[in-house]
């Protein structure tokens, strides 16, 4: 690959901030409010939590500049075994993500122009996903170039409940006292609270992903990690706040556009309205985000032989053209599967399986990390990268026991259903050996 296809250090923070802020952050004002002052508490432990992971993936990428993203990184630490695991529940998770995107976008959009009510919204997501899919197959420098033009737009709403907080803070700000949350503190409410705020943030990854087609890894990686992570995690600590101190909790927990309701509350009615189509920008921009890293992480795993080779397969503009396909069939059928459901419940559903197949990854990284040290074998790993892996290791176990005992089980059942097909190749493999040895 030529040093002009790469992507650099500004497509890789937009993909980190792209992909992270999605549509999630737009309902969880509402969806934290019963936790009242416990979702504020929860936010900063995973935000922290957050920022540890997103540390461990820079040191990785720093010592292993040649690994293929993540899977090389736990492949190179823990064996072949783990990294298949934690990166087939991962693979499954990323089309399951871009079913739930554009199924999001596409109630949003008709909320907001009503006219495309008249489209079937069954036709209308498949539409949008398979546009994304179009933007990706035309190469990494396109759906880059659209990843960063969407994330500058939806930092916008962002910006704008940032200015609104700010505004009332300095003209009325008895409005931030006038109303606490009565919901008591308790250790339970925090880990629910964190557990669900984690959602929101999955995606700090992002950069390494496609770490073969980034110019300069071992430096790219890490400075757009961190740079988005942390970017993100102060817009999201400040928009979390605004809603849950002025609007009275019983509102706030009913509230299905909670940033609509609060611009149309303290700005003007109908205001709400122009917010809905940044949503939609926002969610579009996920899944161009997240469209991009299943056809890259689908190529990743089929040259490595855990996923059949013709996946591997690029079309004149480099694209993992198969691998994005055969990603965009599945998500389709996720689509379709949906559709039988309300949009809500098909949304929650989703996200919890999502969440929970994130976390092998998270945790395997943090212990390939650990392992890293122990070798000695990486210049620059110090006392503090082996404090930052085990913070890693902590924050995911304190996730998986804060989610509950259901997206446990999801995301070993989805390991589960991934391991004949690792059997498969790992037999495939093993034949093909001798066949190419008596052959020479």
């Amino acid at each position: 690959m030529t040093h002009g296809t790469k992507i650099g250090f500004w497509t890789c923070t937009a993909l980190v901030v792209g992909n992270v802020i999605g549509m999630g952050i737009f309902l969880l004002p509402a969806s934290l409010a019963s936790y009242g002052f416990n979702a504020l508490i929860g936010w900063v432990i995973t935000l922290l939590g957050c920022l540890a992971l997103a540390r461990v993936f820079a040191y990785l990428s720093r010592s292993l500049p040649d690994a293929d993203g993540p899977y090389g990184y736990v492949r190179a630490t823990l064996g072949e075994m783990p990294a298949y695991m934690a990166l087939w529940a991962y693979w499954v998770s990323v089309w399951l993500t871009n079913a739930a995107l554009a199924t999001g976008a596409v109630g949003y959009l008709t909320a907001a122009v009503p006219q495309f009510g008249a489209i079937r919204p069954d036709l209308f997501a498949l539409g949008l996903l398979w546009t994304f899919t179009g933007v990706n197959l035309f190469g990494l420098r396109s759906g880059g170039g659209v990843q960063i033009v969407t994330t500058a737009l939806k930092l916008l709403p962002m910006l704008a409940i940032a200015l609104l907080g700010g505004w009332i803070l300095l003209t009325a700000p008895g409005d931030y006292v006038a109303h606490p949350p009565a919901t008591p503190l308790s250790l339970g409410g925090v880990m629910a609270a964190s557990t669900i705020a984690l959602f929101a943030m999955l995606g700090i990854e992002s950069a390494s992903v496609p770490a073969a087609h980034v110019d300069n890894p071992g430096r790219t990686i890490p400075r757009a990690t961190m740079t988005g992570t942390a970017l993100t995690a102060v817009i999201y600590i400040i928009v979390s706040t605004v809603p849950l101190l002025l609007i009275p909790q019983h509102e706030l927990t009913e509230a299905n556009a909670p940033f609509a309701l609060l611009m149309d509350r303290f700005v003007h009615a109908g205001s709400g309205r122009w917010l809905a189509l940044f949503v939609v920008v926002s969610g579009l921009g996920c899944l161009n985000g997240w469209t991009l890293l299943s056809g890259q992480l689908t190529r990743t795993m089929a040259d490595n032989g855990v996923l059949p080779a013709v996946l591997a397969r690029s079309n004149r503009h480099g694209a993992p053209a198969t691998g994005l396909l055969v990603t965009g069939a599945l998500a389709s059928v996720m689509i379709w599967m949906s559709y039988s459901k309300s949009l809500v419940s098909a949304f929650t559903f989703i996200t919890r399986v999502v969440t929970a197949a994130n976390l092998p990854l998270y945790l395997c990284c943090s212990l390939g990390l650990v392992v890293l040290w122990r070798r000695g074998s990486a210049p620059g790993l110090g006392r503090a990268a082996l404090l930052v892996a085990m913070i890693g290791v902590l924050y995911t176990i304190f996730a998986f026991v804060g989610s509950g005992h259901e997206p446990f089980v999801l995301a070993l059942g989805l390991i589960a259903a991934g391991l004949p097909l690792y059997a498969f190749m790992r037999l495939r493999r093993k034949s093909a050996r001798p066949a190419k040895a008596s052959a020479r």
